[in-house]
């Protein structure tokens, strides 16, 4: 789809640039709810079935559909270049061939696990709704465009890690259930962190997080071995919204792993940990994203995108710095801050030749050799 990374000039408004993009949007998404009511045991998360039980979801659902087909056929009156609004109209023929929004569920043996496909698109439409407006009026670098080199890259990364939701949570709290099933005697230090105020066991639970993963961050970028799987995260080139999800599988499973610990261990209310998972992936995502502002001295005690930039770098006075994710005083603690007051780093990066396409990256840690590279 190298329509979608046309220079500004060609995608302004009227060129039928917007009604293509939309109309793909608008179609993927149908798409992928048609499939995911098509097949529940297989493409469907649970947790989102009351959202698809809702009397108007189907309603939605056709104005969707009904949407795509017509930004797609105004993409086509209005571009030289068709192939956004073939594309859209493609998608959502597709859709309706197997069943549009009066589709009904398919007999299917179950697996016993489930691709979150819906997952998918619901927090890729939030997150993007979110951020890409913000990066548009807001941005840092103007002249970085919505469909930057290596977005493709990082969207199937982005689908890895919400598809395989289920599997990864099934590996990630593990360590948490036997740890809860071997100590009874924690009960009441657990009733205890159960009695708090809501929002202080949360804000507990952040920082809590925080500290855990900051010496998982420092551990992954001190040990060389562990550091291959982490140089796929720092190997983007471009910062924005959708870049932190580029991270090597394992590194994916170890994070979650290592985070969930304390969460699902300590006796936090079990709102208080879906709350925080919801500001991780939000957060994340802002800390990434291609937004301006200095913020200097908020950005001393809360974390900002300039902060978790500099941890990005490519300048040698970037390298191994800013480990936390919310609190930049972790790193004044530890000696590992690094703010310059109105600075940005100018390129992002690593010194190393990390491959690109998801599956060279998936073996970059196994077949790269050396040391660190600094």
């Amino acid at each position: 789809m190298r329509d979608l990374e046309s220079p500004a000039q060609v995608r302004r408004f009227g060129s039928g640039w917007l009604s293509g993009f939309f109309a793909i949007l608008l179609a993927a998404a149908g798409l992928i709810m048609v499939v995911a009511l098509r097949f529940p045991d297989w493409f469907a998360t649970p947790e989102l079935a009351v959202i698809k039980d809702w009397s108007g979801f189907r309603t939605v659902l056709h104005v969707i559909l009904l949407g795509s087909y017509a930004l797609s056929l105004l993409s086509l009156l209005l571009r030289p270049r068709k192939a956004l609004g073939l594309v859209a109209l493609v998608i959502g023929l597709g859709a309706a061939l197997i069943g549009g929004s009066a589709v009904r569920a398919e007999e299917t043996q179950s697996w016993g696990i489930f691709f979150g496909l819906d997952f998918f698109i619901v927090n890729l439409l939030v997150t993007g709704f979110m951020f890409a407006p913000l990066e548009r009026f807001r941005p840092h670098r103007r002249e970085q465009r919505l469909f930057r080199n290596e977005w493709r890259e990082d969207l199937f990364y982005f689908l890895v890690s919400t598809m395989f939701v289920q599997v990864l949570a099934f590996i990630t709290l593990s360590p948490s259930e036997i740890i809860n099933a071997n100590t009874s005697n924690w009960d009441a230090f657990r009733a205890f962190v159960a009695s708090m105020p809501w929002l202080l066991q949360f804000v507990i639970a952040v920082f809590i997080s925080d500290m855990a993963q900051y010496w998982y961050h420092r551990l992954f970028h001190q040990v060389p071995f562990l550091w291959g799987f982490h140089a796929v995260h720092h190997s983007a080139k471009s910062m924005d919204w959708l870049a932190g999800s580029r991270m090597h599988i394992v590194e994916v499973i170890l994070l979650r792993t290592i985070t969930s610990l304390p969460l699902f261990t300590l006796g936090f209310d079990a709102s208080v940990m879906q709350a925080y998972i919801g500001f991780v992936y939000i957060y994340s995502s802002l800390l990434h994203a291609n937004v301006g502002g200095n913020f200097n001295r908020l950005g001393h005690w809360v974390a900002t995108p300039r902060f978790h930039h500099w941890h990005h770098g490519l300048e040698r006075e970037a390298f191994d710095v800013n480990f936390a994710i919310h609190f930049p005083f972790i790193d004044k603690m530890f000696g590992t801050f690094h703010l310059p007051e109105d600075r940005w780093p100018k390129d992002y990066g690593i010194p190393e030749d990390v491959p690109k396409g998801y599956s060279k990256q998936f073996l970059y840690p196994l077949t790269r050799t050396g040391e660190k590279t600094d």
